[in-house]
């Protein structure tokens, strides 16, 4: 009888363990076999493993350009994996291995991780540029540590702080005259405007309230229906028809019909990386940052930040971030310089575009070419202008701002924690650098 009893404890036992590892194995449980913790970068996917990792072969190199290639090539990467892959820099392989990323963003070393996801000692720019003051004596006597902490290189994008760019901009004021943001092209018309009256969805899907919220939205204005986003058809006295039936809840795929640009932002960020990856939504609980316990549990999409129907751009600006982000920078928000202009801008008390929200230094407006056509959207991948936060200078800050005071404001982390509420505490070093030199200033195109 023992004998029997032993027997069948342990097959229990091993029952209830092959359950728990493959519970673990096949969703958040994994985190328990992480060697260490991720970095905030990639916290949010690490249950998936294979994204990075294969069998016998480590990390692959194309599966981090798979996810950062585009970045770089619009960044135009000063340190693009190319540049040593040319014969005549090999000598510079042998001292720190630049054609792969993780010689320098190495994933589960938190005792030596520094910002940016680096694992690399600060000073390592110095391996490589040791004779940077005989070609600069304005480098002479710098910390080699310091290259990128006051706002002067970044390692891939230098659009911001490159030496002739600086030089063009030199003495700028402050503020310009007419500080604006540019307006965006918006979305091509799908049809007529539409009213109440052609609501298409099944009867009774939808409430009076929510029919008059559509009704009253810029999806009725450019002629969207309730059926091209939530599904199914109707054919005069049937229901809902169709190959994709009617859903009460469309996911992000049925933005993407109109919004396909928009989406692929919203996935390449942390707000829609997870859903990228083949994951469940990503949720405030799981953030690294301060969160609002309110919003612990919501899960992140489309309608999130821009309401399943009333679509009101300037809740998505300012209230949506907020009913979220609770760090020290959000909070500060309210009643800053920025805030002001933006309340007086609703107001009709300046001109449009001269307001400034949590969504248009986060989620700048660019100019991209759409079917050969050039259009101002709207970037949704709120990290394309904040790693490395110098990179927000073109894209936002220099709309309103010279770049000078761009810069030293963003070197300031105090400024920054407040929201900008005043001037930066000192000048910009990269400019102050660029100024002694006396470069000439090249002719700006019109």
């Amino acid at each position: 009888m023992r004998r029997l009893a032993a027997c069948a404890l342990w097959i229990c036992a091993s029952a209830a363990a092959s359950v728990y590892l493959a519970l673990s194995l096949d969703g958040s449980g994994r985190a328990i076999y992480l060697p260490g913790t991720t970095t905030s970068g990639h916290h949010q996917i690490e249950e998936r493993c294979e994204l990075c990792h294969t069998a016998g072969d480590g990390v692959r190199q194309d599966a981090c350009l798979g996810c950062h290639r585009d970045e770089l090539a619009e960044a135009d990467d000063s340190h693009a994996p190319e540049k040593f892959l040319d014969p005549r820099n090999a000598s510079m392989n042998r001292l720190i291995d630049a054609r792969r990323c993780v010689t320098c963003h190495l994933e589960h070393r938190p005792g030596q991780t520094l910002a940016m996801g680096v694992s690399m000692p600060a000073d390592f720019c110095a391996d490589c540029h040791r004779d940077v003051a005989a070609e600069r004596p304005s480098h002479a006597g710098l910390p080699q540590g310091g290259c990128s902490a006051a706002g002067c290189h970044n390692y891939h994008d230098n659009r911001a702080l490159s030496e002739d760019f600086l030089a063009d901009h030199l003495d700028e004021p402050d503020l310009a005259a007419r500080p604006s943001v540019p307006d965006t092209t918006g979305t091509p018309s799908a049809g007529p405007p539409l009213a109440r009256a052609d609501a298409d969805g099944p009867p009774g899907a939808a409430s009076a309230e929510v029919e008059g919220e559509w009704a009253a939205s810029s999806h009725a204005r450019a002629g969207v229906t309730c059926t091209a986003c939530h599904g199914g058809a109707r054919v005069a006295g049937a229901g809902p028809i169709a190959a994709r039936p009617w859903t009460d809840h469309p996911g992000p795929e049925a933005c993407a019909g109109c919004h396909a640009g928009e989406l692929a932002g919203f996935e390449k960020g942390k707000h829609g990386m997870r859903l990228a990856a083949g994951l469940g939504p990503m949720t405030p609980s799981a953030a690294r940052l301060p969160m609002t316990d309110q919003a612990a549990h919501r899960e992140l999409g489309c309608a999130s930040c821009h309401g399943a129907h009333a679509f009101d751009v300037r809740r998505a600006a300012v209230d949506a971030c907020l009913g979220c982000h609770a760090d020290q920078h959000s909070l500060a928000f309210r009643g800053s310089p920025h805030d002001r202009r933006w309340q007086a801008e609703q107001e009709g008390a300046l001109w449009r575009g001269s307001g400034v929200s949590c969504a248009t230094c986060h989620l700048p407006r660019v100019r991209r070419l759409d079917g050969g056509e050039p259009r101002v959207v709207v970037e949704h991948d709120q990290n394309a202008a904040l790693r490395p936060i110098e990179t927000m200078v073109r894209p936002v800050c220099a709309a309103c701002h010279g770049v000078d005071f761009s810069l030293a404001a963003l070197a300031d982390p105090a400024l920054v924690r407040r929201n900008f509420r005043s001037a930066p505490a000192a000048p910009s070093a990269a400019m102050e650098l660029v100024r002694r030199r006396g470069l000439p200033t090249r002719e700006k195109p019109p």
